[in-house]
């Protein structure tokens, strides 16, 4: 049985290893195409290229649900056109210990995915966005026409460059009462994290009184405020490059400071909800495997594969900003899909048993 067990293994390991490299390296020369717009006289095209390299490891593990969906049909379909699954059962080897012998490998992946999602991904991201930021920002920083904007109680702060370290380029502070009326705006070219607050250097204040403004420059300045160094990484990297237990801390924050969650809510519940996702689309490859594309050519399993995978994947695009905007939970929203895909996976097993 460890034979059989390492040869199933193999052969499905193999084929998702396969497929995972061609998604992977076709959504990496698409990020190089659309990379080559940006670039400047510091950002050139080897710098778009080592961009797309750091980010590797983060298209890896997205595209992991549609790797094991193929991946499986490819796999087991290749054993299913040699007679091998046949034998297997003539041998006495049920249906449901050959989706065990599938699913050990799959979880041992899911298991690897899951620790490189939360512990590498966030990582490469946020060098990768770190790096490409103070390339394009160049040595003018402040100047940029792009940035971060932040809420914190009345005062919203926008900044030009963040850097690893503690270092923001460009930071325009607003604050308003509580009838929106702005009080107080500030610049200032830098501030360093230094001491557990932050030290604004080089900028301007100007006061809104009545009908009048008042000008204040200074050259360094104690800031206080709740941002962080590491709340401030959270800005800077898109919802899907942060880990979970990052995700849950700032959905927390913004909760705190009554601004919208639900797209860090929705994107942790995604990532939370993958190890289910992954076993529910390889519970419809096996399913489709000893049932309908029993006899099917190489090309149609992929086919199918690629066809359930992009239904699956827009079901969950379409459910997640539909959880937004009318206020149900978005554990639902990812949990949907994939109980679907296991009920149907589970129903053609039985059958096919």
């Amino acid at each position: 049985m460890k034979c059989l067990s390492g040869y199933i293994a193999r052969s499905v390991l193999g084929a998702i290893a396969l497929v995972l490299l061609v998604i992977v390296a076709l959504d990496a020369m698409g990020a190089i195409v659309d990379g080559a717009s940006d670039i400047t006289t510091e950002y050139t095209f080897k710098q778009v290229m080592i961009y797309v390299a750091l980010t590797l490891p983060a298209r890896i593990y997205e595209h992991m649900p549609m790797a094991c969906l193929t991946g499986c049909l490819i796999g087991l379909g290749s054993l299913a056109n040699n007679s091998e699954l046949v034998v297997m059962r003539s041998a006495g080897v049920s249906v449901l210990h050959i989706v065990w012998l599938v699913l050990r490998p799959i979880l041992v992946l899911i298991i690897v995915g899951a620790l490189f999602g939360e512990y590498m991904v966030p990582y490469t991201d946020q060098y990768a966005e770190s790096r490409r930021m103070l390339l394009k920002s160049g040595k003018s920083a402040q100047e940029s026409t792009s940035g971060f904007w932040n809420k914190e109680g009345r005062e919203f702060m926008h900044f030009n460059a963040v850097y690893p370290g503690g270092v923001l380029f460009g930071v325009t502070r607003y604050r308003f009462d509580e009838n929106h009326f702005l009080l107080e705006s500030s610049f200032s070219a830098r501030a360093t994290y230094q001491g557990g607050h932050w030290v604004e250097e080089r900028g301007a204040t100007t006061r809104f009184l009545g009908d009048s403004t008042e000008v204040d420059t200074f050259v360094v300045r104690d800031w206080e405020t709740d941002l962080s160094p590491d709340l401030l990484r959270l800005i800077v990297l898109p919802p899907e490059s942060l880990a979970m237990r990052s995700l849950y801390g700032y959905s927390k924050y913004l909760k705190e400071q009554g601004q919208d969650n639900s797209r860090y809510k929705l994107v942790f519940w995604d990532k939370a909800m993958q190890p289910l996702t992954i076993v529910s689309l390889v519970l419809i490859a096996i399913s489709f495997v000893f049932g309908p594309l029993r006899q099917v050519t190489m090309g149609y399993r992929i086919f199918t594969g690629v066809v359930v995978g992009l239904v699956f994947r827009t079901s969950q695009d379409l459910l997640g900003p539909a959880s937004v905007v009318f206020g149900f939970s978005p554990f639902l929203a990812v949990m949907f899909p994939a109980l679907v895909c296991c009920v149907i996976g589970l129903v053609l097993l039985r059958r096919a048993a």
